[in-house]
Order: structure tokens, then sequence, then C-alpha cells
């Protein structure tokens, strides 16, 4: 941050930066295929999963396919590749448990807390998401970060989703702030980052993998490390 700006509020996304998706998403399967009696090798079908996930939520975040077709799809294609027989109405069946079980398991970044901690007293805290609505809304409350937020903005109640200029405008506006007095931090370096960076917000871009190029922006491979910045 330069000597003249004055942050008041920081954004965050949720998924991937605050709660540890990869980690819930492994648990929530593993209940799943239990209950379902799907005899899968848990991480050979998370191998294939998690790059095809990856791959439809950027399809969704351009407008490329419906929520319907993000929810069915990746699970379908994960099956399919994986050659396991399973019938459509199986995938739905995983589908649908899958959002309900997801929010159960609730696995946080290590210094989540403390940071969020340490930033409450300072400024006012708030999350842009692009997840569900409903499964953003349970993760929250069940993981103990509810208490630390102000505002949280859902692409579904924004009506787009990030990187679009309008859900930080509509954040902004929901926070009661400027561009100019705010910060974005999350994992994602186009919906978050570039997205915040485009309307002259600033950002800091949380990976741990150290081989991602930055190009110059503000980067943290450990929540604790906003401390640097704020």
């Amino acid at each position: 941050m330069t000597t003249q700006t004055i942050i008041r509020d920081v954004f965050f996304d949720l998924d991937h930066t605050l709660w540890d998706f990869e980690k819930n998403s492994a648990l929530a399967f593993a209940c799943i295929f239990d209950k379902l009696g799907i005899r899968v090798d848990l991480d050979a079908y998370l191998e294939i999963y998690i790059p095809i996930n990856h791959e439809y939520w950027e399809k969704y975040r351009k407008d490329e396919i419906s929520h319907e077709e993000l929810r069915f799809g990746r699970f379908r294609k994960a099956f399919d590749i994986l050659g396991y027989p399973i019938s459509d109405e199986l995938v739905a069946r995983v589908s649908s448990e899958y959002i309900e079980c997801l929010p159960d398991n609730n696995h946080l970044f290590e210094g989540t807390l403390e940071i969020l901690e340490y930033l409450k007293g300072k400024y006012k805290l708030h999350i842009i998401t692009n997840g569900f609505r409903e499964v953003q809304a349970r993760k929250i409350e069940n993981s103990g970060l509810a208490p630390y937020f102000s505002t949280v903005t859902n692409s579904e109640s924004a009506g787009v989703k990030k990187p679009n200029p309008l859900i930080f405008e509509h954040a902004l506006a929901s926070a009661g702030t400027q561009k100019e007095n705010s910060v974005m931090i999350g994992d994602c370096i186009d919906a978050d980052v570039n997205g915040a960076l485009n309307i002259g917000m600033d950002a800091i871009f949380f990976c741990q993998n150290p081989d991602v190029a930055h190009d110059g922006i503000k980067r943290i491979s450990n929540l604790i490390e906003i401390k640097n910045y704020l």
C-alpha cells in the first residue's frame, strides 16, 4: 500500500483462500462414496476430478456453461475418464449429496483465524465469492468465519461473477466504501486479483505454489504474511 492510500475495507475470496476447499472436498467425497456404495479409489478419482472441477468453474465464470451443467458435468466427466460405470441418476445423486455434504467439513487454511483477529480491529472485512449462495453461507457459518465479516457478496445475488467489474462495484456499494480505500485478497489471478485491479482496487495474490508467475503483483504464500501489507 502507498502512504497516500488509506485502506479501510478488506475483501477476501472464500474458497482456496480462507476455506481449504481441496481438503474439505476430499472428506465430502469419502463420505458420499461410502454412503452410495461407489467403489472407486478416492485418490485416483480426485486426481482426475480436481483439474476437471477447475476447468468447469472457469467455464462457469466465463458464462460458457450453466449452474446446472457445472453441478452435473464435472462429476460425469470424472467418472467417464476414470472408466467407472455409473448411471446419470447416480451421478445426479452424487452431485446433490456433494452440495449437501461439502459445508460439513470446515478446515481453514493455516493462519486464517489469526489473521482475521489481527485485521478485525483495524478494518471492516468482507467476502466476495463466485460459489453457490446456499453452500457458501453454510461454509461461512459452520467454519466460524461469520462473526468476522460485515458483508458477503455472492455472484448469484450480484448477477455476475468475478472478474466482472459489476460484482466488485456491488460489493463496494454493499460495504459502503470506495475502491481507493479497499483491497481484495484471493487465490485466482484472473477472478480476484486482476478483477480488483481492473476497477482500481488494490489486490494481494494468495498463492502457495512458488512456480506460479505473478508479475510484480503483491503476493503471499501464507495468510499471516498479510501483515506485511496491512
